[in-house]
């Protein structure tokens, strides 16, 4: 006789009653509970001039904002606080709820990885699927031990990889007109 499993799919409201703690962060997705503890400072020097970089360039453009761990509410069973994001002004229209979560995916999403093998398979494949399903035009996988960025952009209703760029390299993006930055700038010396 074989014994059935079932596991357990956490959902949005299951995370609101989890006791709330500064160093801990909770992030669902497809019904599966991630736990995370405050990032390296590092980890967030490196969110911070990526958020840096992306908010002078809004401030000139005029195009939109960018913004440091959303929440990213996509449904009961995926809920994730990306390390950045941008999104245009008209989109904040139309996804941004009352509580000043995000309902749909932004245009961009950005993720610093962090040390260990599950953190940065979480931000590699379960996170990366997310944000292809949810609509996310780029995603910017932010490597600080390697000091390099993926750029992944939606090709036939898909994100996929299509550059890996190493200090000396440019981003620059057809999302955000006129936007450039250079990789070294992000990471710092060494």
């Amino acid at each position: 006789m074989s014994q059935a499993t079932t596991s357990v799919r956490w959902t949005t409201q299951d995370i609101e009653s989890l006791p709330e703690n500064e160093w801990i962060r909770y992030e669902i997705i497809d019904g599966e509970l991630f736990v995370t503890r405050s990032p390296h400072h590092k980890h967030q020097q490196i969110a911070g001039r990526v958020f840096a970089v992306l908010d002078s360039w809004s401030l000139e453009s005029g195009l939109g904002e960018p913004s440091i761990m959303p929440g990213l509410v996509f449904s009961d069973s995926d809920n994730v606080s990306p390390d950045v994001i941008w999104i245009s002004d008209e989109r904040i229209a139309q996804i941004q709820d009352e509580a000043g979560h995000f309902r749909g995916a932004p245009e961009l999403v950005v993720e610093v990885l962090s040390p260990g093998q599950a953190n940065i398979d979480r931000d590699r494949l379960a996170k990366l699927k997310l944000y292809s399903a949810q609509g996310a035009h780029e995603y910017w996988i932010v490597d600080r031990f390697a000091r390099r960025v993926e750029i992944y952009r939606r090709e036939n209703a898909q994100l996929v990889l299509v550059a890996t760029l190493l200090d000396g390299d440019e981003i620059a993006s057809p999302l955000l007109p006129g936007f450039t930055c250079q990789i070294t700038s992000l990471f710092g010396s060494r």
